[in-house]
């Protein structure tokens, strides 16, 4: 997002309806509008040019694993080589309890999130992951507690 002096094609609506949508995505184009102070129309043609533009990419449920059962959390960074990256980052991305993967810098190439159940699981996703011929080296940390973790960040660069 971009601030309100910004002058290219996102302006102070786009981002007062982003705001407004971050808050409550299941809102209602007339409960938006109300909000910017707008009409339904004009905010429903903000979002379908938001949406072609690719800076509104959806719209979903923000779902509290813990709730569910899911304490396990971890963050694995992995070193994989060169030339099978891309192909184990698409693995990765297709397994289900894989939040986020990353391609990185440093001493490691791609750094995944997972959520897990048990234990049990993390170890057997790890030695499945382990498995697999590219991976060279992996690093694997629990994460005691989530300090933040959202889709959304809180202020728009200038």
């Amino acid at each position: 997002m971009r601030s309100a002096t910004y002058s290219g094609p996102v302006d102070e609506l786009d981002i007062k309806i982003m705001e407004y949508l971050k808050v409550n995505a299941r809102a209602s184009l007339r409960d938006i509008a109300k909000a910017v102070g707008k009409s339904p129309s004009v905010v429903h043609s903000r979002l379908r040019r938001l949406e072609k533009m690719g800076v509104v990419k959806g719209y979903t449920a923000i779902i509290d694993y813990r709730a569910l059962g899911y304490e396990v959390y971890a963050l694995t960074l992995l070193q994989v080589e060169g030339g099978h990256i891309t192909d184990v980052e698409k693995l990765l991305a297709s397994e289900p309890n894989v939040r986020a993967v990353f391609d990185i810098t440093g001493e490691y190439d791609v750094a995944i999130l997972t959520v897990f159940s048990t234990v049990s699981e993390l170890d057997e996703f790890i030695k499945k992951m382990l498995k697999v011929p590219y991976i060279k080296r992996s690093v694997t940390n629990l994460i005691l507690r989530v300090v933040k973790d959202s889709p959304h960040i809180t202020s728009s660069p200038p």
